[in-house]
């Protein structure tokens, strides 16, 4: 009889760390579950914030598609890392290393204007909002909200700045200039006279760089109104 009872006790022992084991699984599938809804809402987030960004802020107005792949790649790579370091426990020699290896990834100035590198910090910007942003004591409907309407103020504050409602665009351009005798400062009203006629545009300031003597050249730039040059 005591051997039945001990039996009893060992499998009721069994069923519980079994029936405990179970909960315990089923848990972090739910917490899993959880993490990957997160992941994709606020990746759906980013990239149509992106998007948003470079195709109708951007290219509206540059008319270039030669950076879409760089401008997204650095996007989704900026939140994959900063949701992998927020979301994942990984030990500080492992967060430094990844930090290390992006840090690698440089780009030449000087083949990148001020412009694209602008847009190039917005988007990793916009990257690091949707991977970081949290709101304590709230439902993730919420953290969706708020996240959205953040992005949009970024886009928004973008479009306003790209377009001529506050002051007029001015655009700049670099031109070799090869009659150097009206680069002298008291001759400059003659130089702007001179390239107005050459180009067709409303100069209304420049200035030198290079000069070339041996070839009685000059870098110049020009500087004008984009709304005058394309009325």
């Amino acid at each position: 009889m005591i051997h039945l009872l001990q039996i009893s006790a060992e499998m009721a022992a069994d069923s519980a760390s079994q029936e405990a084991a179970a909960l315990v699984a089923k848990a972090e599938t739910a917490e899993l579950m959880k993490m990957l809804q997160k992941f994709s809402f606020r990746l759906l987030i980013d990239i149509l914030s992106t998007f948003l960004l470079i195709r109708m802020v951007y290219y509206r107005i540059y008319k270039r598609s030669d950076l879409f792949f760089t401008f997204f790649i650095f996007n989704v790579v900026i939140f994959l890392i900063s949701f992998l370091l927020n979301k994942v426990e990984l030990s500080m020699g492992a967060a430094f290393g990844l930090f290390a290896v992006f840090s690698m990834l440089r780009y030449r100035t000087e083949d990148i204007s001020i412009k694209d590198m602008t847009y190039l910090f917005l988007v990793i910007a916009i990257g690091l909002i949707a991977a970081v942003t949290k709101i304590k004591d709230t439902v993730d409907a919420y953290e969706y909200v708020f996240l959205g309407l953040i992005n949009l103020v970024i886009i928004v504050v973008a479009w306003v700045f790209e377009g001529s409602f506050f002051f007029r665009k001015e655009a700049v351009q670099l031109v070799m200039y090869e009659n150097i005798a009206l680069i002298k400062p008291e001759r400059q009203a003659e130089l702007i006279q001179d390239l107005k006629s050459r180009t067709g545009l409303n100069i209304h300031r420049v200035s030198i760089g290079k000069l070339d003597f041996l070839k009685d050249a000059a870098q110049i730039k020009i500087y004008y109104y984009e709304t005058e040059a394309n009325a």
